[in-house]
C-alpha cells in the first residue's frame, strides 16, 4: 500500500491518517484558534500550513513566527507593528506581521517562548480582533486566525506561572497532537523513500535505499529529532557515503547502538562482532520454571466469567495480568532485569519503562 501524501506530509499509519482527517475539519471552521503541540521534528509548521492551505483564508496571508527565534525586545514590534517616531531610530512606520496576516493566518511557532506582557497582548487581539502597534495611540481592527505550536507542556507552564491560563484556553479551542515518529514507526520506510527520491542526488552512484539490518537498526532508534532528524541522516548519507545501498556498518554509530544492544540482549552475540544477526532470527526460547526449580512458572490467567449487565473492566483486568506477568518474571530471576525481560521476550529498555510506569522495582520481593 502506498504512503498517503497530504500536503507534504507522509505517513500511512493510522495516527498520521486521523491527523489528516482531523487538519480537513480544523480547516473548514477558519475562525476558531489551534494549538499544535507536538516534540521536535514532527512537523508543526508543516501542520499548520495545511490547516491554512485547506481553509477559505488560503488565499491570503499566511505568515509565521517564530517566538523563540526572535529576541524579545523586538519581538512585539515585529507582531505588531510601530508607528513613525515611536523610539529612537523609527523614522517611518512598520506594519507589524500581525497586520501583514489579515484575512489570512497568523502562525505563532514556540508560543511557550512568548514573555506575559505579550501574553497579554496577544489575548487582546484573540478577544477584540484588535491591536495598537508600538506607540499608537488609535487601535487598528484585525481579521486574522491565530495558529500557535509548542514542544512545551502548556499546562504545566500554567500551574508554574509561566504562561497566562486565559490566554491558553484562548489558544487551546481546538488542540491538535502530532505524533512522535518512535510511536508511528510503520511510516518510517516510506519518509525514507521519499527523502532519498526528493533530495537533491548528482552523484555517480545514487543513493538507494537501506538494506534489511540497516533498516532494522533504523527501526529500533527513538528519533528524539523525529522527521527531521530523518531527512538529516539521509543527507548526511548522501553527502558521505559512496554507494548505492546503506548497510548496517555504514550507518553513524549513534544508529548502532541501541540496535547492538538489543541484538546482544537478544542473542547473546558479542558486542565486538561488526555484523547483527539477521533481525529475521529466532529469538532465545522462553525461560522456565526448570532453570529455577525452586519458583512456579509463569502463568496464563484463568477463564474470566462475567454477565452481560455487569460487563468487565477490560482494562484494568489486562493491566493487572501484566503486573503479574512482570512480578512473577522479576521472582523467578530474583531481580535480574536482562534476564526477566527475556522470559517475557521484551526489549530490557520496554521492561524498565513498565516496571518504573507501574512501580514495580521492589514489589517482586513480596510477591
Amino acid at each position: 500500500m502506498a504512503a498517503g501524501i497530504f500536503h507534504g506530509m507522509i505517513g500511512n499509519s493510522v495516527l498520521m491518517r486521523r491527523l489528516f482527517d482531523l487538519i480537513t475539519k480544523l480547516a473548514d471552521d477558519d475562525q476558531e484558534t489551534v494549538l499544535i503541540q507536538g516534540e521536535s521534528g514532527t512537523g508543526k509548521e508543516l501542520v499548520a500550513k495545511a490547516i491554512h492551505a485547506y481553509s477559505p483564508r488560503a488565499a491570503k496571508n499566511f505568515v509565521p513566527v517564530n517566538c523563540a527565534a526572535i529576541p524579545d525586545e523586538l519581538l512585539e514590534s515585529e507582531l505588531f507593528g510601530y508607528s513613525k517616531g515611536a523610539f529612537t531610530g523609527a523614522g517611518t512606520a512598520k506594519v507589524g506581521r500581525v497586520q501583514y496576516a489579515d484575512k489570512g493566518s497568523l502562525f505563532l511557532d514556540e508560543i511557550g517562548d512568548m514573555k506575559p506582557v505579550l501574553q497579554a497582548k496577544l489575548l487582546r487581539v484573540l478577544q477584540e480582533r484588535e491591536f495598537e502597534p508600538v506607540g499608537a495611540l488609535k487601535p487598528i481592527s484585525v481579521d486574522i486566525r491565530v495558529i500557535a505550536a509548542t514542544h512545551c507542556n502548556l499546562e504545566q507552564m500554567v500551574e508554574e506561572g509561566r504562561f497566562r491560563e486565559d490566554l491558553y484556553y484562548r489558544l487551546s479551542v481546538v488542540p491538535l497532537v502530532i505524533p512522535p515518529l518512535r510511536d508511528r514507526k510503520e511510516d518510517l520506510p516510506f519518509l525514507l523513500d521519499h527523502f532519498i527520491k526528493t533530495t537533491g542526488n548528482k552523484r555517480t552512484k545514487p543513493l538507494l535505499g537501506f538494506d534489511r539490518n540497516a533498516m532494522q537498526a533504523l527501526l529500533s532508534c527513538d528519533w528524539r529529532g523525529n522527521v527531521r532528524e530523518l531527512q538529516n541522516l539521509v543527507q548526511h548519507m548522501r553527502v558521505l557515503y559512496g554507494g548505492e545501498i546503506v548497510a548496517f556498518n555504514d550507518l553513524p554509530e549513534k544508529y548502532q547502538v541501541d540496535f547492538k544492544e538489543d541484538i546482544n540482549e537478544n542473542f547473546n552475540v558479542s558486542a565486538t562482532e561488526n555484523e547483527p544477526p539477521p533481525p529475521c532470527a529466532n529469538r532465545p526460547q522462553e525461560l522456565t520454571s526448570s532453570v529455577y526449580p525452586d519458583l512456579p512458572p509463569v502463568t496464563t490467567p484463568a477463564a474470566v466469567g462475567f454477565s452481560a449487565e455487569e460487563g468487565v473492566d477490560f482494562k484494568a483486568m489486562v493491566n493487572d495480568f501484566e503486573s503479574q506477568l512482570i512480578l512473577q518474571a522479576l521472582k523467578m530471576t530474583r531481580g535480574n532485569k536482562k534476564e526477566a525481560a527475556e522470559i517475557l521476550n521484551l526489549k530490557r529498555t520496554t521492561l524498565m519503562e513498565k516496571i518504573k510506569k507501574k512501580q514495580l522495582q521492589d514489589a517482586w520481593q513480596d510477591y
